[in-house]
């Protein structure tokens, strides 16, 4: 793993990121992130290897990954990351991590598709994307229309086109999960009387939840088995016409 120096971070990206991660630790998005935590580290205990990559605005990676050796944070240079690195060019070799965890990546990015094929490099053979999404096909997603902080930056991209843009890079949707199924609601005390609708929510899984969680594989390319040349047919042999040659021919 190669630690490359952090070159002149773009003030757009600064902006966005540090806006996300202050909305993310809010008491809306805090709610949201809190549940996405939850279900990230319930998934993450399955997984083991030697390197764990997170990459998004929250200053609290997933703890859940107890079987994977090092998780290291990528990200802007705020408290937190361990590797300052622009989003589209990360100081890795390619195949470096079993597990790679976009935390609300895609949502606040200046450019997903970069972001998103820098991740999957950095996927060994069959390793795991882990991506945690708002979905735009929710009561959340509804405010990302109307709201004036920094959810209205928000990408919201839709967790059918995210699992596009996979199949394209390699990668196999082995799971998608729903949370927060709470509307976004600003008030504690009405979170808390809400609490109800996440076990039910959770229980069905319905669409609504406020954000997605994708888990998917990085296929492993194997070899091609070489087939045998093909053989043409021969054609019949024919006899060839002899010439008789008579006794009487024969003598000198």
């Amino acid at each position: 793993m190669n630690v490359l120096p952090f070159a002149q971070a773009d003030s757009r990206w600064l902006k966005l990121t540090t806006e996300a991660r202050a909305w993310l630790e809010g008491p809306l998005g805090g709610l949201l992130q809190a549940e996405g935590q939850r279900l990230l580290n319930e998934e993450l205990a399955r997984y083991f290897g030697g390197y764990l990559v997170h990459y998004g605005p929250s200053a609290q990676p997933p703890q859940g990954a107890t079987q994977i050796k090092c998780s290291v944070a990528l990200g802007a240079p705020l408290p937190g990351v361990d590797i300052a690195c622009d989003e589209h060019s990360w100081p890795l070799g390619e195949h470096a991590a079993d597990v790679v965890v976009l935390d609300h990546g895609l949502d606040f990015s200046l450019s997903p598709h970069g972001l998103l094929r820098e991740a999957a490099r950095s996927v060994r053979p069959g390793g795991h994307l882990l991506i945690v999404g708002i979905n735009p096909w929710s009561a959340w997603g509804m405010r990302h229309l109307f709201a004036r902080d920094a959810l209205a930056e928000a990408r919201c991209i839709s967790h059918g086109r995210v699992s596009d843009w996979l199949r394209l890079l390699g990668f196999s949707l082995e799971k998608r999960q729903f949370g927060c199924y709470r509307p976004p609601l600003s008030s504690t005390a009405w979170q808390a009387r809400l609490q109800a609708m996440e076990r039910w929510g959770r229980r069905i899984q319905a669409p609504g939840g406020g954000f997605y969680l994708l888990v998917a594989r990085k296929m492993v390319i194997g070899l091609r088995p070489v087939r045998p040349a093909r053989r043409e047919p021969m054609g019949k042999l024919l006899p060839l016409p002899v010439a008789k040659v008579s006794r009487r021919d024969a003598e000198p």
